[in-house]
């Protein structure tokens, strides 16, 4: 006995067509820029570390470092700076002084001369 061809059922068919799209969730969240807690998050804690571990590596202090750093995580900053101290130990690692010692000014231009009033002395190379 013969059985009748079966046709796929609807829903099937729907789910099919919606995997590729249930697929790359994350990339239409990113290039919508919908915000993702997780990952600013991980962000965040991975750049604390990042400059904790330089702070110790240069030689400064942790004070020094949060304040130089004010808007990074205290917690993860501490954590790099410590697992830096802990690798510099273990591996007899002198430290590496940063050659900037202050972040660098913007240079000052002096503003223009202001116009004389009247009554004042002119000023050289000035004509009346």
């Amino acid at each position: 006995m013969r059985r009748p061809a079966s046709r796929p059922s609807l829903p099937a068919l729907v789910l099919i067509a919606l995997l590729p799209l249930v697929a790359g969730c994350e990339q239409i969240a990113e290039l919508l820029e919908l915000p993702n807690p997780a990952r600013d998050a991980a962000r965040m804690e991975a750049e604390g570390r990042a400059i904790g571990s330089a702070c110790r590596h240069a030689g400064r202090s942790l004070e020094d470092c949060y304040t130089l750093n004010g808007s990074a995580d205290k917690a993860a900053v501490f954590a790099g700076w410590r697992d830096m101290n802990d690798y510099m130990m273990a591996h007899k690692l002198e430290v590496v002084p940063s050659r900037f010692t202050q972040l660098p000014t913007p240079a000052v231009t002096p503003l223009p001369a202001e116009a004389s009033t009247p009554g004042d002395a002119p000023s050289p190379g000035t004509v009346r």
